[in-house]
């Protein structure tokens, strides 16, 4: 029997057999296709109220990755566990899942905007430092709330998907250069495998973080700025409504801390890394320093998102003392990862991809210099005072 594909045509008598809809909305609402890696309808209803309805690709054999199951799972555990009441509004909002149709709907946070998009907005370089400081926050309140509490990582354990591994692969599609990477990618591509391969301190690094991930708590997996929705309102927040909400929990499982800190660290960086001015005759160095958006703007930021962090989860230092070293480290793999997914979709490696390899390498085998060039500041400066002077 071939699989159910959801279209605009037939989401709204889906939503109704699911219970979810009434037929009399369905000729007063509006639909609206939504670009994304799945296929994203976003409804808004005769009442105002919106709904996001998402179903993953399908391959050639009719199935799906999965990775819907991950995020529901997020879901489900939030609400077996109250003590998570206290922070489930810092999540999206599921309300249903059909495993067999790889189907997901949400109600759609129309009062947030993606932080990405703030940013990027009208490049008016503005990152103030008070909204990292909430990121930080509820991040380590996430970490800190599920830290090594043997229950929830059962119940994560018991999700039946090959993508919930604890321990990942962190070397995938770096150990070994196939014949089909030649097939996969232009002449352009390979000078970055060349490059890599060159490294030799590069692959020894990323395989060290490998031999010491540390699943210790719920971790998002997946943690870059378009994954982070800030409040339209965040100025004005009064008490109870969330300034910031993760979303897209698809890779959410029981894992890392320093993973996930470390790669909202390198979405912060490629606002930097993607602004540079870059050419043939340009050095490496000259073309960092004249990037339109200077790593100088970003550092309050980036320093105020780790010092948020530590201050609301000092837990962490005392279980893992080279806690940052490792999340600058992750923050380097984060920013291979983006080199690899830009290969993938635009097939070239250029002067601007030689760059952030290179910054992605000081990352990963200068962790400790790499603390004052990111942050602006001596690792002891970011760590809060009652732990740095224990």
């Amino acid at each position: 029997m071939p699989p159910f594909i959801l279209s605009s045509q037939n989401v709204f008598d889906y939503l109704i057999s699911q219970g979810i809809c009434a037929k009399h909305d369905q000729s007063l609402s509006e639909i609206e296709l939504k670009p994304a890696k799945n296929f994203n309808l976003l409804l808004t209803l005769p009442e105002g109220e919106k709904l996001l309805v998402k179903q993953e690709p399908h391959n050639q054999e009719g199935k799906t990755a999965g990775e819907f199951l991950l995020e529901w799972r997020v879901h489900e555990f939030l609400k077996r566990f109250s003590e998570f009441s206290q922070i489930r509004s810092s999540f999206s909002e599921a309300i249903h899942f059909d495993a067999e149709n790889s189907i997901i709907v949400f109600n759609y946070l129309s009062n947030y905007q993606d932080l990405a998009d703030f940013y990027s907005r009208e490049n008016l370089n503005f990152f103030p430092p008070e909204i990292a400081t909430v990121v930080g926050t509820t991040l380590a309140s996430i970490h800190r709330l599920s830290f090594e509490r043997q229950e929830y990582r059962e119940f994560f354990r018991n999700t039946e998907s090959r993508l919930s591994q604890e321990t990942p692969n962190l070397t995938r599609g770096l150990d070994r250069i196939t014949p089909e990477v030649f097939g996969k990618y232009p002449a352009d591509g390979l000078k970055f495998f060349a490059l890599y391969q060159r490294y030799d301190s590069l692959g020894k690094a990323i395989a060290h973080l490998s031999d010491t991930f540390t699943p210790c708590c719920l971790t998002h997996n997946d943690l870059k700025l378009n994954n982070i929705l800030l409040s339209l309102n965040w100025q004005t927040a009064g008490e109870g409504e969330p300034i910031i909400r993760l979303i897209d929990w698809e890779r959410g499982t029981w894992g890392d801390p320093a993973n996930d800190l470390g790669t909202a660290i390198a979405s912060y960086l490629q606002i930097w890394l993607y602004s540079m001015i870059t050419g043939r005759t340009i050095a490496i160095e000259e073309s960092l320093r004249l990037a339109t958006t200077p790593l100088q703007l970003l550092q309050p930021s980036i320093a105020a998102l780790i010092t948020a962090y530590l201050a609301h989860f000092p837990e962490i230092l005392e279980r893992c003392p080279d806690f940052l070293l490792r999340v600058m480290q992750f923050s380097g793999l984060a920013l291979i990862r983006a080199i690899q997914a830009m290969l993938q979709h635009q097939k070239t490696f250029g002067n601007s991809g030689i760059c952030i390899l290179q910054v992605a390498k000081s990352l990963l085998c200068r962790p400790e210099a790499s603390i004052t060039t990111v942050c602006g500041q001596q690792a002891s400066d970011l760590i809060p005072t009652h732990l740095s002077h224990a």
